[in-house]
């Protein structure tokens, strides 16, 4: 099943998009695709498609949401592909690197990301994200922490690097959490229809160029063990994110110039699809 949420921010409306492509308004089902919803929620769009009393909905001309609303946390993993390690000059880390990015970044797939004024290494980051259905805590091993997944989605981790790393303080989340800092989307797969997360390619271009492309096979921690291993730091809830790593190909790496006004990031994940930022001046 493919989720998705159509307007303008803050009055976005849940829909479900079918393989045909066929969009369907969810306001009969479901207020919102949060939270709440994943108790019985996909159950239920699914009993009411199947009654064909589902409302059809034409997206032409309406902004593509976030397709998930505004989520408690957005818990974010560092240095989680092998390659993006070696890239950055670090060991793979031993013990999952997790921070945190502020719910607000929180943008549409394919909204524009801002620049703050002062920045000067503003960087992309495909990342596969995991949304959360059921509450997290003290798994007793990585086996069960799929059971908890509602689906999954594409994160871009836009970080700025000179706040991340020069004046963070020694911690991460100065660089990760500016305005529009994590476009999401543009739809939620939801877990039944992706049953292996660590067999999915992601790719980044910026102006049309190719940066990234990799798979999630090269991840340090597959998402099992990272749910797994975060259910004993922390309480993950329904409708709660993790932003997985991204693979090498970043402009940290030093092989690319950071983001200016003007450039166009397009960043996909296979069987998820792909989204488009145009980068401007806050």
């Amino acid at each position: 099943m493919r989720l998705m949420r159509l307007g303008p921010p803050g009055k976005e409306i849940p829909v479900l998009l079918t393989e045909q492509r066929d969009h369907y308004d969810l306001r009969g089902v479901t207020a919102d695709i949060d939270g709440p919803f994943w108790a019985d929620g996909v159950e239920r769009v699914r009993a009411a498609l199947a009654s064909g009393t589902l409302p059809r909905i034409d997206p032409s001309g309406l902004r593509v949401g976030p397709p998930i609303a505004r989520p408690g946390v957005v818990l974010c993993i560092g240095m989680n592909y092998a390659a993006h390690a070696a890239e950055t000059g670090a060991a793979p880390p031993e013990h999952p690197v997790m921070f945190y990015k502020a719910p607000n970044t929180v943008v549409g797939p394919d909204d524009t990301v801002l620049l703050p004024p002062a920045s000067v290494k503003t960087d992309w980051e495909v990342e596969l994200a995991v949304v959360i259905g059921k509450r997290v805590r003290y798994l007793d091993s990585p086996a069960q922490a799929l059971d908890h997944v509602a689906g999954y989605t594409i994160s871009n981790d836009v970080s700025e690097r000179d706040f991340q790393l020069a004046i963070s303080g020694g911690q991460w989340s100065k660089g990760k959490s500016c305005e529009t800092f994590n476009p999401l989307g543009p739809v939620l797969v939801t877990a039944d229809e992706l049953p292996d997360p660590q067999a999915l390619r992601l790719r980044s271009w910026v102006n049309g160029e190719r940066r990234q492309d990799s798979t999630t096979a090269d991840m340090i921690f597959d998402v099992a063990t990272l749910i797994h291993r975060l259910s004993h730091v922390t309480v993950l809830e329904p409708g709660d994110v993790i932003n997985t790593g991204t693979p090498e190909g970043v402009a940290l790496s030093g092989r690319f110039p950071y983001l200016a006004d003007g450039d166009l990031v397009e960043v996909e994940i296979e069987r998820i699809g792909r989204q488009t930022q145009k980068v401007a001046g806050a």
